[in-house]
C-alpha cells in the first residue's frame, strides 16, 4: 500500500516550488493564497520538515524542499503525458451507436462521405437496438428512436420513423387483391402483434376494424422482417427510406395506402458536456446537413420536424 501525503497538498507544493511564489501558484490552481499556505503547511507537517523559506518577494525552497521538488515535477510531467496520450487517442476515434436497421440501411452507406471530410478520424459504428449508457460505455454519439427528451443528453432531430406495408410479388400473386384495411388484416402478417401495426391502423381511421393477429413470425429487426417479407411469408411494415433499392427493383411492393409515421422519430444524441468536442461537432454538422439535403428532395415529409405536421 502506498503511503502518500494528500495529493492536493503535493500539487500545491509542486506549483509553488515551480513559481517560487505562493500567489502565482494560487493563480495557476484557482485557489486563494491562504489555501495555498494551508496546503503547504499540511504537507510540511506530514513530511516533518520545513519546505519553504519566505523571502521578500516570494518563497525559497529549503534543502529538503529542493530535493523533493524536481522529483515531483517529473512525476507530474509523466502523468500529464499519460493523460495527453489518452486524450489524443480519444479524439482520434468517433464511436457511433445506432439502431440495427438504420445503421445498416441509412447511416453506413453514407458514412464514407463523412470519413472523406475527416480522414484523420477513425469512425466506429455499433449497431444495437438497446439504449446506450454514455456514462458506462465507450460511445460518443448515438442515433436513437424516441421523442428527443432524454435527461442529460442534447438531442437533434434527424428524421421521422416512416411506416408502410410491403409484400413480395409472389405473396400478392398467391392471395386475393387488397382493397381495404380489412382485406390486409385478414392476411398473414410479419410481427402481427407489434405496436407498429396499431400505429398503422390508427393512421387509416381503422380503429373500428377488429385486428386478428394470427400466430406467425415475430422478429425484432426490420432487416429480418424484410427478409421474411421477400421470402413470401407475409405482409410487413418497413421504413421505406431504408429499402429504396429493393423497392425500386420490385422486390418489395407497397401494399396499401401511403406512408404513415410512428409517434417516435430518430434523433442524434450525446451528453450535454461533449457537444463542443471537435469530433462530435464535426459529425453533428455533417449529419444534420445530410438530413437537410435529403429533405430537399423528399416529398413525403420524412425529414420534417414532427411538430410541423398536424
Amino acid at each position: 500500500m502506498r503511503r502518500l501525503p494528500p495529493l492536493a497538498a503535493v500539487r500545491v507544493f509542486e506549483a509553488a516550488a515551480r513559481h517560487g511564489h505562493f500567489t502565482r501558484a494560487a493563480e495557476e490552481l484557482g485557489m486563494t493564497q491562504a489555501a495555498v499556505s494551508y496546503q503547504v503547511r499540511l504537507l510540511e507537517e506530514r513530511v516533518g520538515h520545513k519546505l519553504f523559506f519566505r523571502t521578500g518577494g516570494g518563497v525559497r525552497l529549503t534543502d529538503i524542499g529542493a530535493r523533493i521538488a524536481p522529483l515531483l515535477s517529473g512525476a507530474f510531467d509523466t502523468m500529464e503525458e499519460a493523460f495527453r496520450a489518452v486524450r489524443q487517442e480519444t479524439e482520434s476515434v468517433l464511436t457511433i451507436s445506432c439502431t440495427v436497421s438504420m445503421a445498416a440501411n441509412w447511416l453506413a452507406p453514407r458514412l464514407g462521405a463523412f470519413q472523406v471530410t475527416r480522414p484523420s478520424l477513425a469512425v466506429r459504428l455499433q449497431s444495437q437496438n438497446q439504449l446506450v449508457d454514455f456514462a458506462r460505455e465507450d460511445v460518443d454519439v448515438a442515433l436513437r428512436l424516441g421523442h428527443g427528451d432524454w435527461p442529460g443528453l442534447t438531442s437533434h432531430f434527424v428524421m421521422r420513423d416512416a411506416l408502410r406495408a410491403f409484400a413480395s410479388p409472389a405473396f400478392l400473386a398467391a392471395h386475393p387483391p387488397i382493397r381495404s384495411v380489412d382485406d390486409l388484416l385478414r392476411l398473414p402478417r410479419i410481427s402481427a402483434g407489434d405496436e407498429w401495426w396499431s400505429v398503422w391502423r390508427g393512421c387509416f381511421d381503422a380503429a373500428h376494424i377488429e385486428d386478428r393477429p394470427t400466430p406467425g413470425l415475430r422478429l425484432d429487426s426490420q432487416i429480418m422482417e424484410m427478409q421474411a417479407i421477400m421470402a413470401g411469408h407475409g405482409i410487413g411494415l418497413l421504413n421505406p427510406l431504408f429499402w429504396t433499392h429493393d423497392i425500386a427493383a420490385g422486390r418489395l411492393v407497397s401494399v396499401f395506402g401511403e406512408t404513415v409515421f410512428d409517434h417516435r422519430s430518430y434523433w442524434l444524441v450525446y451528453p450535454e458536456h461533449t457537444g463542443t468536442r471537435p469530433k462530435v461537432k464535426a459529425f453533428r454538422e455533417w449529419l444534420l446537413a445530410e438530413a437537410a439535403r435529403e429533405a430537399a428532395s423528399d416529398p413525403f415529409g420524412n425529414y420534417e420536424y414532427p411538430a410541423a405536421r398536424a
